[in-house]
């Protein structure tokens, strides 16, 4: 396997940043437009349920099962998984973790000009069985990067960077909102297996 190239997040941040090949990002950008019938608008979860507030998360989202055999996705799930070993080798205490992989639906989700995720959150809210993040940049984005609050970082969104994170409170985060420019945005998380 080929190391990937790394954006240098600081070590204490954990958050990872490797770059995948643009040529899959465009494969998910053309598998999104094609599947387009399918979008619906983004939601949110809290402790009233789950709905839509353009309020606070303004998108149009694709959900992609985890076992589809689409070439492009396939691609991109590869890489997905090489990016993920990069992560486990640089924080290697996740490798005693209780198990854990993609279980659910992911997305693929796009912002028009001054759409996106506008409050603070994280991503084990909701589901306490997230272990982590991950987050793919599909296109560039000046100024669209995502915001983590504790760790005061602001994460450029360069065309291929893909993010991993943990979960919890620690790394309350939200989007950069650009108000000249579209963002696509693969997206999803890897669950704790029910042993």
């Amino acid at each position: 396997m080929t190391k990937l190239e790394e954006h240098n997040f600081p070590m204490e941040s954990f958050i990872g940043g490797y770059y995948i090949s643009v040529e899959i990002c465009d494969g998910l950008i053309n598998y999104y437009n094609d599947n387009s019938i399918d979008t619906t608008l983004g939601t949110i979860a809290d402790g009233s349920g789950v709905h839509v507030d353009p309020g606070i998360k303004d998108s149009i989202d694709l959900a992609v099962n985890p076992h589809e055999t689409n070439s492009s996705v396939s691609a991109y799930l590869s890489a997905l998984g090489s990016v993920l070993s990069e992560y486990q080798n640089k924080y290697t205490q996740l490798n005693r973790m209780n198990r854990f992989t993609l279980t659910q639906n992911w997305n693929i989700q796009y912002y028009k000009p001054g759409a996106g995720y506008k409050d603070w959150h994280c991503e084990r809210a909701y589901n306490n069985n997230r272990l982590l993040a991950w987050m793919t940049y599909l296109n560039d984005v000046p100024n669209g990067g995502t915001e983590f609050l504790y760790q005061q970082i602001t994460t450029p969104a360069k065309k291929g960077l893909t993010l991993f994170w943990p979960t919890d409170w620690t790394h309350t985060h939200r989007g950069q909102i650009s108000g000249d420019h579209e963002k696509y945005i693969a997206t999803g998380w890897m669950n704790f297996i029910d042993q």
